[in-house]
């Protein structure tokens, strides 16, 4: 317990979790600061092109494992089976209609690659290696949850549209720029090995800290702005909800980790993955196939509470746990 408390501390007291924090007290205050949109933008293309070229490079390094096709099969079940978790959670915990209840409970079997991209910070600050093949794990963990989603609609009929799965949505969800991005730049990496990133290194090594502590100040006024202008249909079940869903998904998370057999790095990278929830992918497929679901719940349950819990609180938990089960 001391050790979860000291690894609590380093985390809300680092760059990144007090970056984040600025954001949403600035914005809770209602300051003027604000980030440009193209500017945000241009800061996530980096980020997302950083962690798929560097998780390339260690997969060209070590080479291809089974362990590598064990944890894609595992992310991929995690994926498409915790949606049906936090929907059972939604139903017991908050009142939402099957419709809300669905769209929300697909976020929760996606991912956020922000929450990603700081726990790997989280390992490496802490000593700890992990298996490069993760970044193609989160990849592929942003589609299954949106079908799981769209089935818990379309079983009972649920929304007016069914549920749509036409073309539009199929490409909105497979070729999402994120995923686009970090799959490209992970084959890049996969094909240039450690002589591509010597070529680049100043530039996606060095600045890479930097450049996410801007990006969560960023994602702290977008988080701050969701809170106090959603504040009336974010009722205490709900906030319990995003609270106790990543719990439930990082316990999933880790039991998948020590079947598989993963380092301690990988097995808190999985944990974080399954206690994650989407608000890029997932909300822009809800839009096209769900548009009768209410975006001002689904982004701030995701953004608003569970993004910044995992960032202060959820971390340091799952990496006490991470470090507990692999021994290290």
């Amino acid at each position: 317990m001391t050790g979860f408390f000291d690894l609590a501390l380093a985390n809300l007291g680092s760059p990144l979790i007090l970056s984040f924090i600025l954001g949403v007290a600035a914005s809770l205050a209602r300051s003027n600061l604000s980030i440009p949109e193209a500017t945000a933008k241009a800061m996530s293309i980096y980020l997302l092109f950083a962690i798929g070229f560097k998780g390339g490079v260690s997969v060209a390094d070590h080479g291809l494992d089974p362990a590598l096709v064990k944890t894609l099969v595992g992310g991929l079940a995690l994926s498409a089976g915790l949606p049906f978790v936090a929907f059972v959670l939604l139903k017991v915990m908050t009142g939402l209609d099957r419709t809300n209840a669905a769209a929300v409970a697909g976020h929760y079997g996606s991912i956020s690659i922000v929450t990603f991209v700081a726990g790997t910070s989280v390992a490496e600050a802490n000593g700890y290696a992990h298996e490069g093949f993760m970044v193609a794990v989160a990849a592929a963990m942003e589609a299954p949850a949106i079908l799981s989603a769209l089935w818990l609609i379309g079983r009972s009929g649920g929304a007016a549209g069914g549920g749509r799965m036409d073309a539009g949505l199929w490409r909105e969800i497979l070729l999402n720029g994120s995923i686009v991005l970090l799959v490209g730049a992970f084959l890049i990496g996969l094909v240039t090995g450690k002589d591509g990133l010597a070529e680049i290194e100043s530039f996606i090594v060095t600045p890479f800290k930097g450049v996410l502590c801007i990006f969560l100040l960023d994602m702290g006024l977008v988080a701050g702005r969701g809170i106090r202008e959603n504040r009336a249909v974010i009722r205490p079940g709900l906030i319990a909800f995003g609270i106790v869903m990543p719990i439930v998904g990082a316990a999933i998370g880790v039991a998948a980790a020590a079947l598989i057999g993963l380092s301690t790095g990988g097995t808190l990278l999985l944990m974080v993955l399954a206690a994650s929830a989407s608000y890029i992918a997932v909300p822009a497929a809800m839009r096209v196939a769900v548009p009768e679901a209410d975006p001002g719940i689904y982004l701030t349950l995701s953004l608003g509470i569970t993004f910044p819990f995992n960032l202060t609180l959820g971390l340091p938990l799952y990496l006490a746990v991470a470090r507990y089960v692999t021994g290290a």
